[in-house]
Parts: C-alpha cells; structure tokens; sequence
C-alpha cells in the first residue's frame, strides 16, 4: 500500500483522479479498453471532479457501480445512481455504465444480474473509499471476507447510517435505509488496482485502524493490506493519526 497525503482534499483528488487516469491509459493501451469501479459519497467528490477532466478515452471505458441502497428511488437525492450521473456519466462519453438498481423489488435478483456481467470483466482501477466505521463500499464491521459473490444484500450498521446522516444525505436518522447493495470485499480485491481516496478528520480514526491495525472483518479497510497495487490518498486531517508519518510518508510523495 502506498500512502500519499496531500495537504487538502482538493490536491487529494486531483492527484487520485491523475493516478487513476493514468492506469486507466495504460490498460486501453494494453489491451484497447478499461473496466473501473466507481464509488460515491462525500470523500469522492474532488477525485471525481479531477477525473472527468483528465485526457481519457472515455469511448474506451465500461464502469461499474460500487454500492447503493435498497429501496431508495433514483430521484431521492441519497441515491448513488443520481449521484453518479450528474458527477460521472453525464459528464464523460462512457462505452456503458452499470448501476445497481436497489428499487427494483427484488435485491436478490439485481445482485445475480450484476454479477453475472461482472464475472466477464477484469477490473483495471478500483476507485473507493472508506467509511468512518472502516468499511469498504457498504460492507460494514464485520464485513464478510470469505464470499465469493460478486455483490450482495448487507444490513447498514449504526456509524454508517449516522455518517450518511451526517454528510446531510437525509434529514433524519430514521429516514436513512437499512440495506443496501453492495460490492463484495473480495471483488474489490479482484481490482488490478485500487485508488482509495480518504479526506477529512473525521476519517482519521478509520484510516489508522486501516494501516495499522491486523486484517479482520472488524476493521474491513484492513483488507485493503491484502492487496499489491493500493494507492491511498489522504490529505493532512485524515492522516493525523498515523504513527511515525512524517519519517514513513514523505509530504512530497508521487502519485
């Protein structure tokens, strides 16, 4: 894992969404196309909006939806399909797109269809994030490592709906669903590479639990160490728990 830490979340997406297109680049020209996984959520919006601006061949690239809620109208406006479309989709002359439908009726069902295209795929970049409570998509402690499946039926624990609360996603507790679907922790693993964009101090506890901590399904970021190619941007709030970080990650670190 290569940790770069930037000293805003601004330079934080620029230089996640910089590094992203440039894997992005490398594998159209390897092999003439790319597959991505794009996330959601406050802690994306200065990657993405880097990432829409970066040279591209957009006709090029498939995406893929990491995460969304059960239940949840396209048009609420939580919905990762809405936030999606007007920060990504809308924005680049994608080859196609996939979004998790969590309205459909049948959850079940919209997992199998998903996975079903996603088991023809090798993805190129990976770009998440982690959750205040440490958890990778919507893959809350403990998160299930041991599954095979490519998306899943997960129940939101407590600090992740207070975080959607809290990034003013609803306007109370009691409105923010209780499941969801989510892309598997060992999917996101199958990624080539993985760029997790983390900003803020509220993110700090999660991302030293993440780099420091043992890999468990307490701490799902952990599963991150299992990974060969992860490039973890923070800015300085983020990073301000990390042990010994200005000898081990230099200011000045390249994306």
């Amino acid at each position: 894992m290569e940790i770069i830490i930037s000293k805003t979340k601004e330079e934080l997406g620029k230089r996640a969404a910089a590094k992203g297109a440039s894997l992005i680049r490398r594998a159209i020209e390897e092999k003439g196309e790319a597959n991505i996984i794009v996330a959601t959520g406050a802690s994306q919006f200065e990657m993405l909006e880097a990432l829409v601006k970066e040279d591209v061949e957009w006709p090029k690239v498939t995406g893929f939806h990491l995460d969304e809620y059960i239940g949840l109208p396209e048009t609420h406006p939580a919905s990762f399909r809405k936030y999606l479309r007007e920060r990504f989709v809308e924005k680049v002359p994608l080859k196609a797109f996939y979004y998790v439908n969590g309205d459909t009726g049948d959850p079940q069902a919209e997992c199998a269809r998903l996975g079903a295209i996603l088991k023809e795929k090798t993805i190129d970049v990976a770009f998440i994030g982690i959750g205040e409570n440490g958890h990778l998509a919507f893959n809350d402690p403990p998160a299930d490592f041991e599954t095979q499946e490519p998306y899943l039926v997960v129940t939101l624990d407590e600090k992740c709906r207070k975080q959607q609360l809290g990034e003013g996603w609803f306007a109370s507790f009691e409105e923010v669903p209780q499941q969801a679907i989510s892309m598997s922790v060992n999917r996101i693993l199958q990624s080539k590479a993985i760029i997790c964009s983390v900003p803020d101090k509220r993110k700090a506890e999660a991302v030293k639990a993440t780099v420091e901590s043992e890999i468990t399904p307490v701490i799902p970021g952990t599963a991150l160490q299992k990974h060969d190619a992860v490039w973890l941007y923070l800015d300085e709030a983020s990073a301000g728990l990390l042990k010994r970080r200005d000898e081990e990650i230099p200011q000045n670190s390249k994306s």
